[in-house]
């Protein structure tokens, strides 16, 4: 089977909704669900996220990263100071990263696994740095962006778990790839783990983006953190070129001296989640 065979048929599953997870992924979607519900009440979150160890303790380091904690503030030592400091959009991103993280663990070969690895060095990396971006350039939510740029890469996730199965399935091959199987299946990953419509919108449309000037929606804050960031994906066939003129159009809204501020800030962010998400 080659690669463009594979993709078909992985696309052709995930159309049907036969997509294959990690059987430990089922432990996070649960709590997932349950937070996509605005209403969902604090002690049941509580009580979710306590019946969840791992999930605890990195609600908990999180809470405490410099990300959330202002200069000061008093170490949280429990997951209900931890939720009520980091709120309820901030606690599903974090169950989304355990979702995405688990992609990865049960890969057999080792180039995988390496893979999988830098792939979530360059997620993260994106993640960070689009919540400052949001922050300082686009004006959009930053907790959404923050929660975008660490999904933005999970039909690529997806794919390495499948990676396995189908040799060859990710080996640079021009000539056996076709761009929509890889949509439709970043589409029927994002669905299955209830990835809000807008978010996924953003994502989906990526690939072929063209930043707005001033840049000021999700899809540019995704785009420019993933232009920017010095952290590439190891799945991109090829460095990604700036779109024509984005280079003196972005030099509009951030001067060379911000820019290195906010690629600072941002890896100093990475390395703190990282952190708190392996604990």
């Amino acid at each position: 089977m080659n690669k463009l065979e594979a993709f078909g048929h992985i696309a052709a599953m995930a159309i049907r909704g036969e997509l294959v997870f990690p059987t430990s992924v089922n432990a996070a979607l649960r709590v997932q669900l349950a937070l996509d519900d605005p209403d969902c009440p604090i002690d049941k979150a509580i009580s979710l996220v306590l019946a969840e160890p791992t999930l605890a303790a990195r609600t908990v380091a999180i809470s405490n990263s410099a990300m959330f904690a202002r200069a000061g503030a008093p170490v949280v030592t429990n997951v209900r100071g931890a939720i009520m400091r980091i709120g309820y959009q901030n606690l599903f991103a974090l169950a989304a990263a355990m979702v995405v993280r688990q992609f990865g663990s049960k890969l057999i070969d080792p180039a995988l696994r390496v893979k999988a690895e830098k792939l979530w060095d360059h997620t993260i990396a994106v993640a960070a740095l689009a919540r400052l971006i949001a922050r300082d350039v686009t004006g959009v939510n930053e907790d959404t962006a923050l929660f975008a740029g660490i999904v933005h890469e999970v039909g690529g996730f997806y794919l390495l778990s499948r990676a396995d199965e189908f040799p060859g399935l990710l080996e640079e091959d021009p000539d056996n790839w076709h761009s929509a199987s890889e949509e439709i299946i970043t589409r029927e990953v994002m669905r299955k783990l209830c990835i809000p419509e807008p978010v996924a919108d953003a994502i989906e449309g990526l690939r072929d983006a063209f930043m707005s000037i001033p840049p000021d929606t999700l899809q540019d804050t995704l785009l420019l953190a993933n232009l920017l960031t010095p952290v590439r994906s190891p799945l991109q066939e090829a460095e990604r070129e700036l779109p024509p003129h984005s280079e003196s159009a972005i030099d509009l809204f951030i001067d060379a001296e911000r820019l290195q501020v906010l690629l600072k800030q941002a890896h100093d962010n990475a390395a703190e989640m990282s952190a708190a998400l392996l604990v």
